[in-house]
């Protein structure tokens, strides 16, 4: 604790301090964030996701369910207010149509992401799995190349790069199991 609260509030643990300078700090925020003058309903501060239907979007494709994440993907983009939700809702659109393995629609869709942002990577990640599962190596390579430029670190680019090495170049055993023998004598 400062020496000046220590002066200011004497007898308050540094632990209520912060936590008291959390608050304020929030109030604050929120104060900051309505507009002046704004009384009515439609000027209260939300708390959460801006677009919900893409966040629950993401949530279900994260959990495993295209369907119902494509569909709620889809009215999320519908309401969209900005580039970057925009941007969200294309590329989650890539990745779910992947996992319906509706191939060609989800390049669309990875196509539309990177008109808005060609520093996506995970638009050039779903990509690069696109064009590995259509036999299009060259192109997986060049995508796997241009994310991994832009998130050199990205587990996921190096996963669909070693996806990508299996299917062209796979590793051959290197221990080779001699079948001559017979069992032997007992």
């Amino acid at each position: 604790m400062t020496a000046l609260a220590a002066d200011c509030l004497p007898g308050y643990t540094e632990s209520v301090m912060r936590k008291l300078a959390v608050h304020l700090v929030l109030a604050f925020v929120i104060l900051a964030s309505t507009p002046v003058g704004a009384d009515d309903e439609s000027s209260r501060v939300v708390i959460g996701p801006s677009n919900p239907n893409l966040f629950d979007g993401a949530a279900a494709l994260i959990a495993g369910d295209p369907e119902t994440g494509v569909r709620l993907t889809h009215l999320g983009l519908s309401m969209a207010t900005n580039r970057r939700e925009r941007l969200v809702g294309l590329s989650n659109l890539c990745a779910g149509y992947l996992l319906l393995e509706q191939l060609d629609v989800a390049l669309d869709f990875c196509n539309q992401a990177l008109e808005i942002n060609d520093r996506h990577w995970r638009s050039y990640s779903n990509r690069a799995l696109i064009y590995l599962k259509l036999k299009r190596y060259e192109e997986a390579e060049q995508d796997l190349e241009r994310g991994l430029t832009i998130a050199p670190d990205s587990a996921k680019l190096k996963t669909v790069r070693a996806q990508l090495l299996d299917e062209i170049d796979p590793v051959s055993p290197r221990i080779t199991i001699d079948e001559r023998r017979g069992e032997p004598d007992q």
